[in-house]
């Protein structure tokens, strides 16, 4: 196994999360490989691409083979792969975090044996498994299949007891996870990150607004107390050591207030830089992607403090005016690179203020002259922050 701390990485995933950790490794010095099946992947336009399946073992490890690290941007590149390459390439994250963030049921099992509070689940594999589901956690409830969901694909809304079979046959029957329905006050993220020899940091905890299942606004700092952001970030800490892992991860909560208590409901694990973290490239010291690369590099990791409040708008299916958002005092602007796609991530601009105040007067500009649907729910959530502080 090769060791760490030298400067040739490759990054197994070429979409914009591989585009945005090759655009920090240059300031650190890094040479830094793309591995992906498409030779669109928009990280190609920054990096070396290699073309390959992801799971073709074969190919990764000629990619791997003279590389000091591997890591990924995409948590669906199968763990069995990558774990037949670590005799050879020294990997990071390891794929035991990977396989265990892969399957749902899984990943809850792991955080509910870690003490972390997770909604009420059962597996659902057949119609039968359905119907008790159904019957021992009622409705309403949300169906997600095992395997390969993400940004809201794999799943379905049960709202009717009368609901679930079509649901389950909506999934085509895959395996799946059936949770009851979480009534929360916000959703919350925590983006932490952890080094090989330990040192453990968190960046402050995130407000997020989704819209129709995809990240829409991240707002940090979020409006949470002391101790949310404390019990958020020991559940990380115990995530992180449990696993021995390295690198950059997300976590994502449900806010709940019951019986005059706060708590988190922990949702689920990106072992891998996250969307509502990239706030924190103009947010914060020492962006979650640089944080990510010194980490599996054997670097010291740098300040995860908030320099501003900062407001991060992603743009989905297409972009918005460039030459208008740039006309906005302290916006940044970050163009991925893609061609328009419903539902897909192309882009996203960051607002930073020195003040909540001050963000809402920045957006409420940019939205006047030229409106945005994230503009809008950002304005509801900057709103919402401002009328709960006085």
């Amino acid at each position: 196994m090769k060791p760490v701390g030298k400067s040739s990485i490759g990054i197994v995933g070429g979409g914009q999360l591989a585009r945005m950790l090759v655009l920090a490794g240059v300031r650190l010095g890094l040479r830094l490989r793309i591995y992906d099946p498409s030779p669109e992947a928009c990280a190609g336009a920054v990096a070396p691409l290699t073309c390959g399946a992801f799971a073709d073992a074969t190919a990764l490890l000629s990619f791997a083979r003279d590389l000091d690290v591997l890591t990924f941007d995409f948590e669906n590149v199968p763990a069995s792969t990558l774990a037949a390459l670590e005799a050879d390439v020294h990997i990071a994250p390891n794929p035991t975090a990977l396989a265990m963030t892969q399957d749902r049921l899984s990943e809850k099992a792991a955080f509910s044996a870690l003490g972390i509070p997770v909604a009420p689940f059962r597996a659902v594999s057949s119609s039968a498994e359905m119907a008790q589901a159904i019957r021992e956690l009622g409705v309403p409830g949300i169906l997600k299949t095992r395997t390969l969901g993400y940004d809201g694909k794999g799943q379905a809304r049960i709202r009717e007891a009368s609901q679930a079979q079509e649901a389950f046959a909506s999934l085509a029957l895959a395996p799946c996870v059936y949770e009851q329905m979480v009534r929360f006050e916000r959703e919350l993220s925590i983006i932490a990150v952890r080094s090989a020899a330990g040192d453990f940091r968190c960046y402050p905890l995130t407000e997020n607004v989704h819209d129709d299942g995809i990240l829409a606004v991240s707002l940090a700092p979020a409006r949470a107390t002391e101790r949310l952001s404390e019990m958020a970030q020991s559940y990380a800490r115990r995530v992180a050591e449990h696993f021995s892992y390295v690198g950059t991860f997300a976590l994502e909560f449900f806010h709940v207030h019951e019986n005059g208590q706060d708590s988190l409901i922990l949702n689920e694990m990106a072992p891998r830089v996250h969307n509502s973290g990239h706030w924190t490239i103009e947010g914060s010291y020492c962006s979650q992607f640089e944080n990510h690369l010194r980490a599996v590099a054997g670097l010291p990791l740098g300040s995860t403090a908030l320099r501003q409040p900062s407001l991060m708008l992603n743009w989905i299916s297409t972009l918005p005016n460039a030459r208008t958002q740039l006309m906005q005092a302290n916006l940044a602007w970050h163009d991925y690179g893609k061609s328009p796609r419903a539902a897909r991530k192309v882009g996203h601009s960051t607002l930073c203020a020195d003040s909540i105040d001050e963000l809402a007067r920045q957006l409420a500009a940019m939205q006047a002259s030229a409106p945005t649907r994230a503009g809008e729910l950002a304005n509801e959530l900057l709103r919402s922050y401002l009328d709960s502080s006085t």
